[in-house]
């Protein structure tokens, strides 16, 4: 698995000039390791029904282990002094920061890179417990500071959590190690302050805002912190106001296909998340799209597509603050070897609408902490 991680090199950008370009790697989803074990549909079968209860409870955070399954983007950051490496999803979903420790005995962890807190000379153990639940079972781990380096920011005196065990097995066959979460602080456990507000308190980034680019085929994908990239949109960037400062939370007007609304009808609110591969939304309103571009139920929830009919199928248009953002059948469509299946999910334990990465593919995302807002606009 190590082998498939490409080493991710820091750009050549001027030290400490508060903006920072880190790489995203496209790997290979749980999903698809998951099925190349013959454990995908197990996992489907008992995960099902947690897609997107993402809440957290005093020191317990819950985050659901099905919004990764199709995660492929994943990048680099260190941790401790001298630093050891880590591949992290960088989730604009969740707002802790972990990774496995060497307490951690279970197989997930052994089949990972571990931190060593004994190995940092600048660790601090905290002595208070980190526990994240995960529908099936629960991350739990100790939370610690330390120094954590993202490309070329140096972020020290960081909250850390060290897992001392994970949940079952599936873990252990995912392409990274651990979660680096971006949402706002409210959505941390308690005493762990979220990576990017530690960033803008010491001033280490140039802007506080933070720009995300998922290619759609092969290298290119790219998170900066600091700035926005202008080279990976066209057209104006349109600000979205935030609505509930938890999430990456705002107002969605309407979803049409052919100028009828088929879903979100008087308005929505939606959440946006690079930690979730999929569109997930209401079952009834997901199902009226399922409908609409034509795709026929599956096990477990899940819907298939026709490869071969993609050319023919509908746009689906998500109308967000008076701007429309359509995303046309090749964006909302997962395409392997020799199937396809719908990117849209249905899920009635969500309070809010799901954009994962099916639709930040389609449009570069600004998450402006300095103003509460999320910019879009069509990716290159």
């Amino acid at each position: 698995m190590r082998s498939l991680v490409v080493f991710l090199a820091v750009l050549a950008l001027s030290q400490g000039s508060g903006i920072s370009r880190i790489p995203l790697h496209k790997g290979k989803s749980l999903r698809k390791a998951l099925r190349e074990h013959g454990l995908l549909d197990d996992f489907l079968r008992t995960h099902q029904y947690a897609i997107s209860s993402k809440y957290k409870a005093g020191k317990v955070a819950s985050e659901p282990l099905f919004n990764y399954l199709d995660c492929q983007y994943f990048g680099k950051i260190t941790i401790g002094t001298p630093p050891q490496e880590f591949t992290v999803v960088f989730d604009t979903g969740s707002s802790d920061l972990w990774v496995p420790s060497v307490y951690c005995k279970s197989n997930a962890c052994q089949h990972h890179h571990r931190f060593d807190p004994s190995k940092s000379s600048t660790f601090q153990d905290m002595g208070e417990p980190l526990t994240i639940q995960y529908g099936t079972g629960s991350m739990e781990g100790i939370l610690g500071y330390d120094t954590v380096t993202v490309s070329d920011i140096v972020d020290s005196h960081q909250t850390v959590g060290l897992s001392t065990k994970e949940p079952g097995d599936v873990f252990t066959y995912s392409e990274f190690d651990g979660i680096l979460g971006l949402a706002y602080p409210s959505l941390a456990s308690e005493y762990s302050v979220p990576v990017f507000d530690n960033m803008m308190n010491k001033h280490l980034v140039a802007q506080d805002l933070f720009s995300v680019y998922m290619s759609r085929n092969g290298p290119g994908s790219l998170l900066t912190l600091g700035a926005i990239d202008t080279s990976h949109y066209t057209g104006s960037l349109h600000w979205v106001p935030i609505t509930v400062q938890e999430y990456w939370q705002f107002t969605v007007d309407s979803v049409t296909v052919d100028g009828v609304v088929v879903a979100c009808n008087g308005g929505c609110q939606a959440i946006l998340d690079t930690g979730t591969s999929m569109l997930v939304g209401p079952s009834s309103d997901i199902l009226n799209i399922q409908k609409a571009i034509g795709a026929t139920q599956s096990q477990f929830g899940m819907f298939d597509i026709n490869c071969g009919s993609l050319g023919s199928m509908p746009t689906v248009v998500f109308e967000i603050h008076g701007q429309k953002y359509p995303l046309p059948p090749s964006a909302y469509t997962s395409q392997d070897t020799d199937f396809c299946t719908s990117g849209f999910q249905g899920d009635d334990s969500s309070e809010q609408w799901i954009l994962g990465d099916v639709f930040i593919r389609e449009y570069f995302s600004v998450f402006d902490r300095a103003n509460n807002r999320v910019g879009l606009a069509k990716a290159i």
